[in-house]
């Protein structure tokens, strides 16, 4: 049993999240670079460092230097075990990164320091506050020239209306970037070059006091910075655990993730202020990770992992016990008792077979097709289900349509899979069979991976034609109210989901209005819950 709770302990599981082009892929691979996970960082652009990062695995995403779906990536460090969820920046993708949220304990968000924070952030941000996990920030890309440091601190109190506490504190910045000063030694980290980043780089550390700082640094900028220090102890918020932990003070780094400068020691801070795999709720109770019963929830599915083998993998986290190969587990929602086979830990798209996984891990497992988004496994005898997942409303609709008709079989597979991933909801209309269907995403670009999946997974070929449909509603009391006599706009349109359910499409929110108007007793509700 002990050794079971010292698993458990050694466990972090977070996510990273930030607006496109921040940084977040290659601070990644810095991660895995000194977790001796990988031997050589690559990042997402660049020809010096033409490997493309170990966490964009599909075709797409290493085409268009971009992060399409979250990974999840598993690396030891000083005695800890860590799960890295990274997550897409792009806001057409942001649903994904909404769920990835749910399986992680913790956030990093990175700030890209000439930008400051930036719109997807923001969103982001919320769905962190939401939950209340603790928010790490490292504001990234020093060695380009950066806003004022104190501007940016006062950017992120004033948008995201949270506390920070910087632990370093940075010496210049572009070409005339020195390195940082620790609040908490008193002692100038200096920077070395690292061949572009592909290397762990060599840090010295001089007390602020030693005369062989100005070797490193010139006088000017040794002012400066002694007078920022003391601006920033008399200014700033007191480092406060707690705070932390609830996620109403998030502790300020800095560092350059593309030449790994001042990534090594926000990882050993962050280790220190984090803490083992948190409680989760299920039907209203707090479920404990030290407990010996397993139990895990699905919140990612991804098809075609392997394309050899046309594989669907669900991804689990596991929220408490011990998770051994070939155990016998129930599924909650699917009723019936079961085995989880292959299951196998992750590096993005390289992968080995798990014996043993405890809570805060992340395992994927093969899906026959019987798992959803939101699922709960458990131990047998145990039956509970944690609070499910939201859906987000589709913001663009499109009417998709097949050229081939001969190739019906592979249509419906291949969008099938790739909504059951939760990237694209499909409608079918209220009398219509498959021919044609209708598609809602998130962002506009989910259209292109729908297109560019169909035609390269599954040999379809497709014409999307975009409808004026913006909003969309679920009717809540559908039990209550006869569907087929709905009195609505014009422009409104029935549709059903895959399940069956009834909803209703409007172009504008005065028909939403209207509808409602001119049927009593109607509910209509703008989330699902999986």
């Amino acid at each position: 049993m002990a050794d079971f709770t010292k698993e458990i302990e050694k466990r972090r599981t977070f996510a990273i999240i930030s607006h496109p082009d921040a940084g977040k892929t290659t601070l990644t691979e810095k991660f895995l670079l000194y977790g001796g996970a990988i031997n050589l960082a690559g990042s997402v652009k660049g020809k010096a460092t033409a490997r493309h990062a170990v966490s964009d695995w599909m075709e797409i995403e290493k085409e268009r230097g971009i992060s399409v779906t979250s990974s999840v990536l598993q690396f030891n460090y000083d005695g800890y075990c860590i799960n890295i969820l990274d997550t897409p920046g792009h806001q057409d993708f942001s649903e994904d990164t909404y769920r990835t949220l749910m399986a992680a304990d913790s956030a990093v968000m990175v700030i890209d320091a000439s930008k400051g924070v930036e719109a997807q952030t923001r969103k982001l941000f919320k769905v962190c506050v939401m939950r209340h996990i603790p928010i790490f920030t490292f504001i990234n890309k020093m060695d380009r020239d950066a806003n004022d440091t104190f501007d940016l601190l006062d950017e992120i109190e004033k948008e995201l209306g949270i506390a920070t506490c910087p632990i370093n504190w940075p010496i210049g910045s572009g070409k005339k970037f020195r390195g940082v000063y620790d609040r908490t030694t008193r002692k100038v980290l200096t920077f070395s070059d690292t061949q572009k980043g592909t290397k762990e780089g060599v840090e010295e550390e001089i007390d602020v006091n030693d005369p062989h700082l100005l070797d490193v640094v010139d006088e000017d900028q040794k002012d400066t910075l002694l007078e920022e220090i003391e601006l920033l102890d008399g200014a700033s918020a007191e480092f406060d655990q707690e705070m932390v932990s609830k996620g109403e003070l998030s502790p300020v780094f800095f560092g350059s993730a593309l030449t790994n400068f001042g990534v090594e020691t926000f990882l050993k801070h962050f280790l220190q202020m984090t803490t083992s795999p948190l409680p989760r709720v299920a039907e209203g109770n707090e479920v404990d990770p030290m407990k010996e019963d397993f139990s895990a929830f699905v919140f990612k599915i991804q098809a075609n992992m392997n394309k050899a083998h046309r594989d669907r993998i669900a991804f689990m986290r596991i929220c408490s016990g011990k998770f051994e190969a070939g155990m016998d587990v129930y599924h909650v929602q699917g009723e019936k008792k079961m085995r989880l086979s292959q299951p196998q830990q992750m590096m993005a798209d390289d992968r080995h077979v798990v014996d043993e996984a405890y809570a805060g891990d992340i395992i994927g497992v093969f899906d026959p097709g019987i798992f959803s988004i939101g699922d709960t496994v458990c131990t047998p005898g145990q039956k509970f289900a944690y609070e499910g997942i939201p859906t987000f409303a589709p913001e663009h609709f499109a009417r998709v349509t097949q050229l081939d008709t001969m190739k019906r079989k592979q249509f419906v597979k291949g969008i099938n899979q790739i909504a059951q991933e939760g990237a694209i909801q499909i409608f079918q209309e209220a009398k219509g069979g498959m021919e044609e269907i209708i598609v809602g995403v998130v962002g506009v670009l989910q259209f292109d991976v729908l297109k560019y999946r169909l035609e390269n997974e599954y040999n379809v070929e497709i014409r999307l034609e975009m409808l004026p449909y913006e909003h969309i509603r679920w009717i809540a009391n559908k039990e209550e109210v006869d569907v087929e006599k709905i009195i609505g706009t014009s422009d409104m349109k029935k549709v059903r989901d895959l399940k069956g359910n009834p909803l209703l499409l409007f172009i504008n929110s005065w028909s939403v209005g209207m509808t409602l108007d001119r049927n009593e007793g109607l509910v209509l509700e703008e989330f699902s819950k999986n």
